[in-house]
Order: structure tokens, then sequence, then C-alpha cells
């Protein structure tokens, strides 16, 4: 196994950080790197707000589902989803006039675009990771920036073709006594088929968590039979409120980007 295959295979997220904070140098190489991520067309449509505002820090700990370690966090990294540079350069260049002329109605982004926007956003956030696990950076995705979109846009003062995508927090991860494992992840053959889609059947299903299963029982503690894992999945986290505070987030920010309420043109 070579050295990037190594890193990879021992890379887990990392929410404790010593005090040491992260040297401009190393800070630079990881945002250097993350700048060489691929991207569509090479329009590069995100964009980096890097915060140091410990205000702000706070503000993320309570806004992102309550998570205190993210005000402790030595670089927090904020991936936008990014289409207004380019509406604004392609205003700048009087793109909106020379359609005009050619009695064209100039298009505005749609969500094409808003998707393409956001895989050009989280390539660049996983390889800010990996080029600061080669730096003997930790780091944790907070998938929670997509939850209170209105406070967050308040906060970074997002435009319209801005949508926040993920958040990356990073630092030198503190030592453990007792280290955790290494978080278990499926067997392949549930991830990747050939050809084409195959859904699973209930025997896959059961095989495919049988060892969460069993870990679930370790560690239950509760009243009654110990539920499925299915049943813990609903409950911490489909079902959970967050992920309703998420979903409705999400709606607010996507009638942002086309500016309807309701189904409606505003």
């Amino acid at each position: 196994m070579n050295d990037v295959l190594e890193l990879l295979h021992k890379r887990r997220s990392v929410r404790s950080y010593n005090e040491e904070p992260i040297p401009d140098d190393v800070r630079s190489e990881i945002l250097s790197a993350t700048m060489r991520a691929p991207t569509a067309g090479n329009m590069m449509l995100y964009s980096i707000i890097e915060i140091e505002d410990q205000g702000a820090k706070e503000t993320l700990a309570r806004t992102c589902d309550n998570q205190p370690f993210i005000a402790r966090a030595p670089l927090v990294l904020l991936f936008l989803a990014d289409y207004q540079r380019t509406v604004d350069y392609l205003t700048f260049a009087r793109v909106p006039e020379r359609c005009a002329e050619r009695e064209e109605e100039m298009r505005t982004p749609q969500e094409g675009d808003l998707l393409l926007a956001c895989w050009d956003a989280l390539v660049a956030a996983q390889t800010a990771v990996i080029a600061a696990e080669s730096l003997g950076v930790g780091s944790c995705y907070i998938g929670d920036i997509l939850e209170n979109y209105e406070k967050h846009k308040d906060l970074f003062d997002l435009p319209q073709y801005v949508l926040p995508i993920c958040l990356l927090c990073f630092g030198y991860p503190k030592e453990e006594k007792n280290p955790r494992p290494l978080t278990s992840r499926f067997d392949r053959e549930y991830i990747v088929f050939r050809d084409r889609y195959r859904r699973l059947s209930a025997a896959e299903f059961e095989d495919m968590y049988s060892e969460r299963q069993g870990r679930a029982a370790e560690h239950w503690s509760g009243p009654g039979p110990v539920p499925s894992v299915a049943e813990l999945l609903y409950a911490r986290k489909f079902g959970a409120d967050f992920m309703r505070e998420m979903n409705r987030s999400v709606r607010v920010m996507m009638g942002a980007w086309r500016k309807m309420e309701d189904g409606g043109d505003v």
C-alpha cells in the first residue's frame, strides 16, 4: 500500500483538537492544494470563506445542531456553491446587452447549474481534507450547515446565487489514551454495482447490517428488546428534528436560488 492509499484508509473524522494553532504555511498549503481540485469546465463554481471571527464560530456551533467543538477548531472553512461570481462577470462583460441585441433572453442559473456548483464545492472540500490529512491536520465535515439557511445567509452576507454546501473544521488531533477503532463501512458488494443499479433483497439487508445490529445489541441499555438498526436510523437520523430542519432550510435555499416561493414566482 502506498502512502496515499494508507492515508485514505486511515483517515477519520476528528472533533477534538489540541491547542496548537495551524501555522500560516500549512494553512496556505491546504488552500493551494484545494484550488487544484477538479472543477467543471475549469469554472471553479465555488468560493471558500475562512472563518476567523470567534463570534461567528460560536454562532455556527449553535446553528449547526449544537456542536461546541466547531467554536474550538483552529481552522474553519465554509465551502459555497457559487454562481454569483459568474453571473456578475457576465453582467460586467455586458453579455445581457449582447443577448438583447440578438433578441435572445439571457437565462439565469437553474437547478442543473446549482448541482454543478455543489459538485465543484464538494470536490474542493474533499481535496482540502486529504491535503490537511497529509500534513497531520485532522478534519471533520459539518453537514448541518444546510440547516438554518436564513441565519447563515445573514451571517456571511450571501447573495442569491451563493449557497452554503459544507463546513469543515480542521485542527491537530488531541492525543487519545484509548483511540477509537476506525468506523466500519458496508461491504463493497452492496455499494459497487456493475453496469446498472441493483436493489437489495431482504437477506442482503440482513447481512449488510448484521455487524451494526450486533454492536447495537452490545450497547443497548433501554427497556424492552433491542431495536433494529433501521429503527435507530430513523429515530436518530432520517426522522430526527435536525433532518426536518435541514429539509425546510434547503427548500428555502432552492427558493432563493430560483426566486420562487410556494411554487410561484416572487
